[in-house]
């Protein structure tokens, strides 16, 4: 070889190493595995689970945003996602990890934001699952690993995503029914991901399934309504299969207890919702909260809010956990505000009722909670069609009633927060009643399942209901005069945070409840805020957009009629 030769080859060589060390320079090293560990314990400035942290308080330690310094908090930058259809909602809380949110759409669709500058959204990469029409909501993604574990539906499906690359690593049919949904966002669980079935009130059974997070292999898979023989199947005591389309619909994410090892979730209602002559009995375990086992999908326990509901108050909302006392004598516990208007708490390791209160104000269903048992007190067991109190039963005789709290609650999927400065809860709930008409003509296969119809007779707004756990005590109600159908934030700034029907975001000191800051951004909220922190300085994120059915509430709020609807990912700071 020529001396030339050597020397263009020596130049080469070392200009590529050159280059190449100005490359490795300038590209940030991969991000780190989201392993079991940092799930249970996440980073203070990371959001890595639907919740934030598997007891799901929706509580973050970050307090660089204080109630001292919230007056000067301003929008940062906001970005476009999703906008592909009419009334497109977002109800996604996005997840965050070292300056990278992770978000979807109605459509399933999961963007890559890189947020590291702190002035703006830079959208990395896309996954479109290529679903054929939207569901009812898509609340969010997984973190496990390299990968995002996202859900799409029509079909229904779970869907693993390189998180630095952005292309599908697994993907996994779980289309077992016409009309099933996943909405809530995956759980990861040590080596697994919880996935739960929604669409129950469209005539689906529900299910619960684990799948293998590197590889999306279906490790279990346990139904919410019973078959033939099955425990809790004596108490489906029609003569119309009424189990094989039942409903009991997980709607959102449910909790993890890493000591124990128990995931609880609450269920939805049965179906038809308005009909109980079409399947009468209590109906489990649908308006329950159970306790699973991850590893094989064993129920270890299970209670049941309202057998036989006739009014869709389900419990599918989350189910918050949390410890009370001291070190030598401390209290696992549960706390759940029902969709029925009462806020109950529950030993952790068997259910059993430590308080059950109303925060609602006119509950008309049931004469009061038996405090022992979590019951209604009018419930009997020796009845097939319960009555309850007897105010808003519907009967063939008397089929129109009003209902108190709306069938709408109360609360619902729209999530509590709980703080751990402050120890209370902070349960977002909306004011009204409204009225059902039951139709036995609407509660077969042929109709859509909800065998009545029901309207709105009333102005929808919103309590923001202060209440201690461990007492029921309210210490205070903040009200507002339009809906939150987003749910709650809080932090140790001191802060308490949410967005409204009619696209104000409020920040509420936590002790002393009055509004620190505010801002209308004329586009309506129907997902719950989150925060994260990069490059040194925390931010707060919150997903607009509305559904037909948030929209639907505006009947009676003539002011909001042609309010415009936007999906976008607003992200403000100091």
């Amino acid at each position: 070889m020529s001396n030339a030769r050597k020397a263009a080859i020596s130049d080469f060589r070392a200009g590529g190493f050159a280059s190449l060390l100005a490359l490795a320079v300038a590209t940030p090293a991969l991000a780190a595995d989201v392993t079991p560990q940092r799930l249970a314990s996440p980073e203070p400035g990371n959001w890595l689970s639907n919740h934030r942290t598997y007891d799901s308080q929706r509580f973050s330690p970050l307090e660089a945003i204080n109630r001292g310094n919230v007056k000067d908090l301003k929008l940062a930058f906001a970005v476009a996602i999703g906008g592909t259809s009419a009334n497109e909602n977002l109800q996604s809380t996005p997840l965050a990890e070292d300056g990278y949110l992770y978000v979807t759409d109605q459509w399933g669709v999961l963007y890559k934001i890189d947020a590291r500058s702190g002035d703006l959204g830079r959208i990395v990469w896309r996954m479109d699952p290529g679903q054929e029409k939207a569901p009812l909501a898509n609340r969010g993604a997984a973190l496990w690993g390299n990968l995002v574990i996202t859900v799409a539906n029509y079909p229904a499906r779970a869907i693993a995503t390189n998180k630095d690359t952005g292309k599908v690593v697994w993907e996994t049919n779980l289309h077992d029914q016409q009309d099933v949904q996943l909405t809530a966002a995956p759980l990861a669980v040590k080596d697994k991901v919880i996935i739960a079935a929604a669409g129950g009130d469209r005539g689906t059974r529900c299910w619960i399934a684990s799948l293998d997070a590197a590889t999306g292999k279906l490790v279990w898979k346990k139904f919410v309504i019973p078959a033939p023989g099955e425990p809790g199947s004596e108490t489906w005591k029609d003569k119309n299969n009424a189990w094989q389309v039942g409903g009991g619909a997980m709607w959102v994410t449910g909790s993890y207890d890493p000591a124990t090892n128990q995931y609880i979730q609450g269920t939805g209602n049965p179906v038809p919702m308005f009909d109980p002559t079409y399947r009468p009995g209590d109906n489990l375990f649908t308006n329950s909260m159970i306790s699973w086992n991850p590893d094989d999908g064993k129920m270890n326990w299970f209670h049941q809010y309202t057998p036989g509901d006739m009014w869709d108050y389900d419990e599918t909302g989350s189910h918050i956990l949390f410890d009370a006392g001291t070190a030598g004598q401390k209290r696992t516990l549960i706390t759940h505000s029902g969709r029925n208007g009462f806020l109950y708490t529950f030993e952790r390791a068997n259910a059993q009722t430590v308080m059950a209160k109303p925060y609602f104000e006119n509950i008309a269903w049931t004469a009061g909670i038996d405090q022992k048992t979590g019951k209604p007190v009018d419930y009997n067991p020796n009845l097939d069609l319960q009555v309850y109190s007897g105010k808003q039963n519907q009967t063939l005789n008397d089929r129109t009633k009003k209902l108190c709290p709306a069938m709408s609650g109360g609360n619902n999927y729209w999530p509590t927060a709980y703080s751990q400065k402050t120890g209370m809860l902070y349960i977002p709930s909306l004011t009204s009643c409204n009225q059902v008409t039951l139709d036995p003509a609407l509660s077969n296969k042929a109709g859509d399942w909800k065998g009545a119809s029901f309207r709105n007779i009333e102005r929808t707004e919103t309590d923001i209901v202060v209440a201690d756990p461990l007492t029921g005590e309210i210490r205070k109600r903040i009200h507002d005069a339009y809906p939150n159908r987003g749910g709650m934030l809080t932090t140790a700034g001191g802060l308490v945070l949410t967005g409204y029907t009619d696209g104000t975001f409020k920040v509420y000191d936590d002790t002393s409840y009055e509004t620190l800051w505010r801002i209308n951004v004329g586009t309506g909220f129907l997902a719950p805020p989150m925060t994260f922190e990069t490059g040194g300085k925390q931010y707060i994120g919150i997903l607009s957009g509305l559904s037909n059915i948030a929209r639907g509430g505006f009947s009676h709020t003539p002011e909001l009629k042609e309010q415009r609807n936007q999906t976008l990912l607003w992200v403000f700071g100091l």
